[in-house]
């Protein structure tokens, strides 16, 4: 059975890989494979800082000490904007199609609601279906488009920007 739950110093060392697995498997998260080279004290240190932080958090999916995926939410740090966070998702390639996501987006929402977010947002790469389909089940709208944002090989992407409003 999948584990959601908010992220400790323990999560350090499976987190710091996990995080470099989805960048090997997946073209569309920003960073590319072998792109960052993570160290468990970054990690350690990351898990601190956001821990730390009353509107920002990280989850971890995980089975039977296995992290599946993770869903980092960072809100806004002053007056005008502590209302907002942002949000990066990344699941494992072998867990992709379970409902991951979607139990990681449920659990971030009832705590988003807890700490008075109004507005979660994100960008996706538009040719990202499966995570545009999530992020539209999970009741996102897309607010725009970011013309050429990215570049992946030697073609330029574009992404939208999507946010939701609790």
């Amino acid at each position: 059975m999948v584990n959601i739950r908010r992220a400790t110093l323990n999560d350090a060392l499976n987190l710091s890989e996990s995080i470099l697995q989805v960048e090997r498997e997946s073209d569309y998260m920003l960073y590319g494979s072998e792109e960052r080279h993570w160290t468990v004290d970054m990690q350690e240190k990351m898990i601190q800082k956001i821990n730390s932080e009353k509107r920002s958090n990280l989850f971890i999916a995980e089975e039977e000490h296995d992290l599946l995926g993770y869903l980092i939410i960072r809100g806004g740090s002053a007056t005008k904007n502590k209302h907002v966070a942002s949000i990066v998702i990344g699941i494992k390639e072998c867990a992709r199609g379970k409902g991951i996501g979607t139990r990681l987006f449920q659990k971030m929402e009832e705590w988003a609601i807890k700490v008075q977010l109004h507005r979660l947002e994100l960008t996706v790469i538009v040719e990202n279906k499966a995570a545009v389909n999530l992020y539209k089940k999970m009741g996102f709208e897309i607010e725009g488009v970011k013309k050429d944002s990215l570049k992946l090989g030697e073609r330029y992407v574009d992404e939208y920007y999507m946010a939701k409003l609790i």
